[in-house]
C-alpha cells in the first residue's frame, strides 16, 4: 500500500508496539558517455524522496541497493553518498542487479536489524514490479510492506522497460527465492 502524506503523519515513534521501520531504495543507473557508471536523476530523485519520508516516518534503517557492473562506486554508494536526510542506520547492498535482487538481497539486512515494516520507493512505473516481489519475499519473512512512490515523470523508455520486465518477474522471483533458500542453508 503507498504511504501518503497523511499516513506518514501518524507513524510516530511513541506509538505503542510500532514495529522496527525501514525504508528501501532500489538504484538505477547508466553507463554515461564517458565511461563511467552513475545513478540516474531518476534515482537522484529516489533519494531526495525517501530524505522526505525520513524526515516523517519513525525510520531507523535507510537501505540502499544496486550493483555497478563495470566496477567503481556502486548505485547503492553513490545513493548513500548522496544522503542529506535525518542521522539514521544507511545500509548499502552493492550487488543487485534487478528489482528481484533489491528485494532479496535486501530482506537479510532488514532480518537481522529486526525490522517489521519497510517502506519501498520507487518511481511510478516501477511500481506495479516491484510491489509484485518486495511484497512477496517480504511477507515470507513477517515483514510488512508499504510503498512510496516518488514524483518522476515517466518517459518512453521507462514505460517500455517496465512492460518487457512484467514478462520475467515470476522467473526472477523464482530465482530470489531459491538463492535465499540456498544462504539459509549455508548458514
Amino acid at each position: 500500500m503507498p504511504v501518503s502524506e497523511n499516513a506518514a503523519q501518524h507513524l510516530t515513534p511513541e506509538e505503542p508496539g510500532a514495529a522496527a521501520t525501514a525504508i528501501v531504495v532500489p538504484g538505477h543507473g547508466r553507463l554515461n558517455r564517458d565511461g563511467v557508471y552513475r545513478i540516474s536523476a531518476r534515482c537522484r530523485r529516489l533519494v531526495r524522496e525517501a530524505e522526505h519520508l525520513a524526515e516523517r516516518l519513525p525510520a531507523e534503517t535507510v537501505v540502499f541497493s544496486g550493483w555497478s557492473p563495470i566496477g567503481g562506486p556502486s548505485e547503492a554508494e553513490q545513493m548513500c553518498a548522496l544522503w542529506r536526510g535525518p542521522e539514521v542506520e544507511l545500509v548499502v547492498e552493492p550487488t543487485a542487479r534487478v528489482t528481484a535482487e533489491n528485494a532479496g538481497r535486501t530482506l537479510p539486512l532488514l532480518i537481522e536489524r529486526g525490522i517489521r515494516c519497510a517502506v519501498v520507493v520507487c518511481a511510478p512505473l516501477h511500481l506495479l514490479r516491484a510491489r509484485y516481489l518486495f511484497s512477496r519475499l517480504y511477507a515470507d519473512a513477517g515483514i510488512e510492506t508499504r510503498f512510496r512512490m516518488a514524483r518522476i515523470v515517466p518517459s518512453p523508455h521507462a514505460l517500455v522497460w517496465e512492460l518487457g520486465a512484467l514478462w520475467v518477474r515470476r522467473a526472477q522471483l523464482r530465482a530470489v527465492r531459491a538463492e535465499l533458500a540456498r544462504n539459509r542453508k549455508r548458514r
